[in-house]
């Protein structure tokens, strides 16, 4: 069994955002299939509700920009393809998170411009405050900005875990060799996993 202890672990999910998860959103056409295929959004709130209940702190990192994009660099094909399509402009329907996964009123938001969730922005300094040692990754895209995030968490110490059935990518292959690669920076395990460690957490310790 993944033991964890609810005092030093903290949930991320990534990039829920309606432009990203979306039917209609501006990459429905890269994530959406595989989203309905996996069921993603009803595992991760699964995820999510489990987690609050045990009271482990969520952190949503979600990924937005000014109108104008003048805080935009577009250095990569990915981050190219936002400008393209004029997607998640801070304040618009598109960059706000996805009504089945919506954040609750404890949870944490951290709002940041690079693919990776730690570049420039709060994360580090939320995770820290919350007395997280370990994090629990959950979001779309797996190889793109959960990938991104959990190896930035690896580089700075924090245990990392991927929950596999929470994360989808634009395929089932790009999903599996992401997990792949990510199984040498961190461990790799399932929802119900999560759930049975965290809702026993003395056994698990013990």
């Amino acid at each position: 069994m993944t033991s964890f202890d609810p005092n030093s672990t903290a949930i991320v999910a990534v990039h829920f955002q309606n432009d990203i998860v979306g039917p209609d959103g501006a990459f429905a056409g890269f994530f959406r299939a595989e989203i309905e295929r996996t069921g993603v959004l009803g595992t991760a709130a699964r995820l999510l509700d489990g987690a609050r209940a045990a009271g482990v702190p969520v952190v949503y990192t979600r990924v937005a920009w000014k109108e104008d994009y003048s805080d935009l660099n577009a250095n990569s094909p990915l981050l190219g393809m936002v400008a393209q399509t004029g997607c998640l402009k801070d304040g618009s329907t598109g960059a706000a998170i996805t009504d089945v996964v919506t954040p609750q009123d404890r949870d944490h938001v951290v709002t940041h411009q690079r693919v990776g969730g730690f570049a420039e922005s709060d994360l580090d300094a939320t995770l820290r405050g919350l007395g997280a040692t370990t994090l629990v990754f959950t979001g779309v895209a797996t190889n793109a900005s959960v990938e991104g995030t959990a190896r930035g968490a690896s580089d700075l110490g924090y245990r990392t875990i991927i929950v596999a059935d929470a994360c989808s990518a634009g395929s089932p292959e790009a999903h599996a060799a992401s997990l792949e690669s990510l199984g040498l920076l961190a461990e790799i395990t399932t929802t119900d996993e999560v759930l049975t460690g965290l809702a026993q957490p003395a056994a698990a310790n013990a």
